[in-house]
């Protein structure tokens, strides 16, 4: 089975001559993804909301900064950021961050089962500059503040429990966060030009007020072994996490975070990479880099945050670049999946997937303006692929 779709556990065919024998050796790594068609085709002429979709998909908009949400009382809130989606009897939440500072914080909207919205709500007050973060399993947001020394907090996407602050995991620049249920820790990336990969491991799973922050250890290339070792100081005083531990490797500039079936994937946006590590064997390897594209063809640029579907796809967001959310396939091919016209000075973020899979939600954090004002949140959907 070739590597990638072993790693994403998709079920789609693939090669089984692509790497023989040396899959649990680690002896080879897969090419990074390469441009190509992608599964859902070619993008179509813009539609009502600006975005360019593929045939058989549709937008609408669900909030817009510092408006009421339709349908509700509640203000949306500036530069919507990271976001994840949660069950909700027979209908579902979106959460989004609020990357501004001060204030920051968090809000969710509440959808029924056929995808009207119902409800909206403050779940986060009162921190600062609140970027990604990360889904858990016992269905609480991690959302993380992107300052020096800053937090975590955990909190309630259905308004009922107050956000706890989450010390133990450290005090850095935190960008996104990934829960894995298989080894019971949670991931964490770092938004510093010599940032590091990091992993939470819990006292008690399902209880994240305590536990001990390690720090990924490993070479200068861009493949090959790692391990893991404890931060001495998660609160980064007198030194900062990141220059705690001799041989932490350094990433430019973590952002968005993924895991599933036995891998993480993070991506980079100093070098506009997406890296990928294989947990069931402590390796690393690159399935994106923007530099080992042909000229100008690269349609992945600006890595931002990152999702998963159900197929395997990886989805992720572009900060800039010509403003796309692209997939990646498990058969390694990089295509546009939607791109937004007319908001050159945004970045999108916050995408995340309903829970049965058929709408994507994510944001243009600056929207028409350029401003975080202007912030417009859309839904996209459509016949996403099982």
């Amino acid at each position: 089975m070739e590597r990638r779709s072993f790693l994403r556990g998709a079920v789609i065919g693939t090669s089984a001559a692509a790497f023989g024998g040396t899959l649990m050796h680690g002896a080879a790594y897969a090419a990074p993804a390469q441009p190509g068609a992608g599964p859902y085709g070619a993008l179509g002429a813009a539609d009502a909301n600006g975005i360019l979709l593929p045939a058989g998909f549709t937008s609408r908009v669900i909030a817009r900064s510092g408006q009421t949400v339709p349908g509700t009382s509640y203000t949306w809130h500036s530069a919507p950021d990271g976001g994840a989606c949660f069950a909700d009897g027979t209908g579902w939440i979106y959460v989004s961050n609020s990357e501004i500072n001060p204030s920051g914080g968090a809000s969710a909207v509440r959808f029924s089962s056929a995808g009207a919205v119902t409800g909206a709500y403050r779940i986060l007050s009162n921190t600062r500059q609140n970027c990604a973060g990360g889904k858990t399993p016992w269905n609480t947001w991690l959302s993380c503040e992107e300052v020096s020394l800053g937090y975590v907090y955990e909190t309630d996407p259905y308004g009922v429990n107050a956000a706890v602050r989450r010390a133990a995991m450290g005090r850095f620049k935190h960008e996104a966060a990934a829960a894995d249920p298989v080894r019971k820790v949670v991931y964490l990336t770092e938004d510093e030009t010599s940032g590091c990969f990091y992993r939470f491991i819990p006292t008690t799973w399902g209880d994240l007020s305590a536990g001990t922050l390690q720090v990924m250890v490993a070479g200068s290339a861009a493949s090959g072994s790692f391990t893991w070792q404890n931060v001495p100081d998660p609160d980064g005083s007198p030194t900062v996490t990141r220059s705690q531990v001799s041989g932490a490797k350094k990433f430019n500039g973590g952002e968005g975070c993924h895991y599933a079936n036995d891998t993480v994937w993070f991506t980079t946006k100093g070098d506009n990479r997406l890296w990928q590590l294989n947990l069931t064997t402590n390796t690393y390897e690159l399935a994106y880099d923007d530099s080992l594209v042909p000229s100008g063809a690269a349609p992945l640029t600006g890595v931002d945050n990152v999702t998963g579907s159900s197929s395997g796809d990886l989805f992720i967001a572009e900060d800039g670049g010509n403003m796309e959310i692209c997939v990646i396939t498990p058969d390694d091919v990089v295509a546009p999946f939607l791109r937004i016209s007319g908001q050159s000075s945004s970045e999108i973020t916050g995408p995340a997937f309903s829970p049965d899979g058929t709408r994507l939600y994510f944001s243009s954090q600056r929207g028409t303006s350029g401003s975080s004002s202007a912030g417009i949140t859309y839904e996209v959907t459509g016949p996403f692929r099982a």
